[in-house]
């Protein structure tokens, strides 16, 4: 007996939550069987106020039942017909007509009684049907998916549901055909997009053929909607199609959200397949990235990452992304394979979104490194490598190239990338055999340190400054040339390969300008060379394409090959303009002097060569040689007058030359009889 009432009150308790649910239960057969429409300018009155925008339900507004998988029992369900959302009532779009925000034939909402215990707001889900929204932002920046809440009503009403502890959850939305317009000022971009539900869902590894080993418990989820796009975004044309997940999977952080890709935008094609972690919150990325396009530098109006202008390339990798980070979200393109041009490339890239600056950091290899293929990156016009339609084609009658670097871009990243080739091809003209550089932009400021060549038996070491922060740009190269053997970089019958010997120098310039071309035609410096133990001949000249050397060794030595002693050049940039301090060639039958200017401004020369026979061999010719011209059209020929002004100028040139400043440049233990020591020393001391 003293049981009962124990037993009694344990069921009037449980009884409670039964009784109220029942009397909902009641309650909301009630309604349903009630019109509601009666509500409908109460409803559309007070979110047009808290929104500051039009709201209104145009069509029937009912309580129904909905019968959804997973519940026993029938769920109750508000649905309303005919719904529109309009913009700000400031806001006129760009089309000039009155189109809403969104539009809703119809929206059903079912609420899971249960969880109304918990004090909870479950809708298990919500179903759209024919959703259309049109997304638009303005030349000022302002746009109309940013709501302003009158009153701060909206910020009270989630004041008051925080203190209250009422929470609500969707579990699921689907819709069927829908459509989104985004029209955008700022970035020129007027885009279409399409989503279709698929007839039935895709698993993700029938799309990618098998799914990467997750780090999560939970495989991705499957492919449920197609889409299509088409457009315009900034100014090129867009289109392209793919597959995503569903909306569930799409707010379920931890199962991967499966993406699907197929894009084109002007010539650029980009295919993308993979997942998305926590996609609402972007969480992170794991993508199969493959690219393709007329020239890496127009990335840049798609993805923000400055990249040099380039020949046509193609490129494929794995894309890891953590987009949550305080100290910036992080993109890894790993072992990514890559052909640009002719060149083939692999290496893995990491672009960091930090501030006040993005940076891109890594490695870059090169099994076959086509030196045209790095054209654009000095303004070659060549049709081969030309990277845009509108870029400056190079002028009639000139030969340094004219394109200018787009310095603009180069502080809005930072960079610090190493680049090797192993193999370079530039015909047998340039023997170059590797490459290795360490690339770094920081602020628009370039640097190339070192830029190291190696090159025809020697080495070619650079250090390159470009500072793209100054108008005009400001530019400076050091560049040391050692052991370079001539019989690799001239061509030469092979019993006189071993008479060839080798070229040293330094050059040191500065100059001003955004082209190749003005850079020379501004630059100052010095420039010394010199050749120890090589060979000359008409054929030799002949085999290097160099028709005025073809003529002028042929007017001072014939057809025969002649042995050189010593070749020295010690000259002096002034704002463009080249002038020898000393340039000579020392032959076993004369001593060639050669005088003039080069300017690379006009890219105009005038120059002066001057035998002077050794002994009792004798010339074939009795003047001096000129060459002038253009750099595009050079005229050689011999000059009229005695010969007795020659020696004057011998003269004239050794006093204001220091042949002891080029010995620095002699080689030691290069295994040869140094004629160019002896020279230089026999120079200095008759001075």
């Amino acid at each position: 007996m003293n049981r009962h009432p124990v037993r009694w009150l344990f069921g009037c308790l449980l009884g409670i939550p039964a009784s109220l649910l029942g009397l909902a239960v009641a309650v909301l057969v009630t309604l349903s069987l009630i019109p509601l429409n009666w509500l409908r300018p109460v409803i559309d009155e007070q979110v047009s106020r808290a929104l500051q925008r039009p709201f209104a339900i145009r069509g029937t507004l009912q309580l129904d039942w909905q019968s959804l998988p997973g519940h026993v029992l029938p769920l109750p369900a508000l649905r309303a017909g005919d719904l529109i959302l309009g913009n700000p009532r400031d806001f006129q779009s760009p089309t000039g007509k009155a189109a809403p925000m969104v539009q809703l034939a119809s929206v059903e909402a079912g609420i899971a009684l249960p969880a109304l215990l918990y004090r909870r707001i479950n809708i298990p889900r919500v179903t759209l049907t024919q959703p259309q929204a049109e997304l638009i932002r303005l030349a000022d920046g302002r746009n109309n998916w940013t709501f302003s809440f009158g009153d701060n009503d909206a910020s009270k009403a989630s004041d008051s549901e925080s203190d209250s502890g009422w929470t609500v959850a969707i579990d699921d939305i689907v819709f069927d055909q829908s459509r989104v317009v985004y029209r955008d000022a700022v970035l020129d971009a007027d885009i279409t997009v399409t989503l279709d539900p698929l007839g039935q869902p895709v698993p993700y590894a029938e799309i990618v053929g098998q799914a990467r080993e997750d780090r999560d418990a939970r495989g991705p989820a499957d492919y449920r909607f197609g889409w299509q796009v088409e457009g315009r975004y900034k100014g090129e044309p867009l289109e392209g199609s793919g597959r995503i997940g569903g909306m569930l999977s799409l707010r379920q952080g931890q199962q991967p959200f499966p993406l699907q890709v197929d894009l084109r935008s002007g010539e650029t094609h980009i295919k993308v397949t993979g997942t998305l972690t926590d996609p609402l919150n972007l969480g992170a990325l794991d993508l199969h990235l493959a690219l393709e396009g007329r020239s890496l530098g127009n990335l840049y109006a798609l993805t923000g990452v400055v990249l040099p202008d380039t020949p046509p390339y193609a490129t494929n990798g794995h894309l890891v992304a953590r987009l949550r980070r305080p100290e910036g979200s992080l993109f890894e393109y790993q072992e990514f394979k890559a052909t640009i041009g002719g060149s083939d490339l692999s290496g893995t890239l990491t672009y960091t979104d930090r501030k006040p600056r993005p940076i891109l950091r890594g490695t870059l290899d090169a099994r076959r490194l086509r030196m045209v293929d790095l054209g654009p990156l000095i303004g070659s016009d060549d049709d081969r490598t030309a990277s845009t339609d509108d870029a400056p084609r190079q002028p009639p009658g000139k030969v340094l190239p004219v394109s200018e670097f787009r310095t603009d871009r180069w502080n809005r990243m930072d960079a610090d990338v190493r680049f090797r080739a192993a193999r370079i091809e530039h015909g047998a003209a340039l023997p170059l055999s590797d490459l290795d550089t360490h690339i770094v932009l920081d602020n628009g400021e370039l640097l190339l340190d070192p830029l190291h060549f190696s090159m025809a038996g020697g080495a070619l070491n650079t250090t390159l400054r470009l500072n793209g922060n100054r108008s005009p740009m400001q530019a400076r190269i050091d560049m040391h040339a050692r052991r370079l053997q001539l019989k690799q970089l001239i061509p030469a019958p092979g019993d006189m390969q071993d008479a060839l010997g080798q070229l040293n120098g330094d050059a040191t310039l500065t100059g001003h300008g955004n082209s190749v071309a003005a850079l020379l035609g501004s630059g100052s410096g010095e420039v010394k060379m010199l050749i120890d133990n090589g060979l000359i001949s008409r054929n030799l000249m002949e085999l290097a394409g160099l028709n005025v050397g073809n003529y002028v060794v042929g007017k001072l030595f014939g057809d025969e090959q002649v042995r050189i002693h010593c070749a020295a050049a010690d000259l002096i940039f002034r704002n463009g303009l080249m002038r020898p301090k000393l340039f000579f060639i020392d032959t076993e039958n004369a001593t060639v002097d050669i005088d003039g200017a080069i300017d690379f401004g006009s890219e105009r020369m005038d120059l002066t060569i001057d035998p002077q026979g050794k002994g009792l061999r004798i010339l074939t010719l009795h003047s001096p040689l000129y060459v002038s011209g253009t750099f595009k059209n050079p005229a050689p020929g011999v000059k009229a007058g005695p010969l007795a002004a020659r020696a004057a100028a011998a003269v004239a040139l050794g006093a204001i030359a220091p042949p002891a400043a080029l010995l620095a440049l002699i080689s030691p233990n290069s295994g040869q009889e140094q004629q160019c020591s002896a020279l230089l020393q026999k120079r200095t001391t008759s001075q």
